[in-house]
């Protein structure tokens, strides 16, 4: 998908996958991911085991899907506040 500006009222599914959603969203759960795991799971890491890989795929998640739906939302209302 080519960078674009928003022109048109969009699906919110396409919102979700623009560039600057899937952008911030992924720099939002490196950060907010990695200190995240160091909370919940850094006894068990400096204790020299691996927590489960799902609970660390978790962790990265979450922050990514809540940064790409507040994102898209503020898409989705800049472009019915333009129209």
């Amino acid at each position: 998908m080519a960078d674009r500006s928003v022109d048109a009222i969009e699906p919110f599914y396409r919102l979700l996958l623009h560039p600057v959603t899937v952008r911030r969203a992924f720099k939002v759960a490196l950060v907010i991911g990695t200190l995240l795991v160091a909370i919940n799971q850094g006894d068990v890491i400096m204790a020299g085991t691996m927590p489960p890989i799902w609970k660390i795929l978790l962790t990265y998640l979450v922050p990514y899907g809540v940064s790409s739906y507040s994102t898209a939302a503020l898409l989705r209302d800049t472009q019915r506040a333009g129209k």
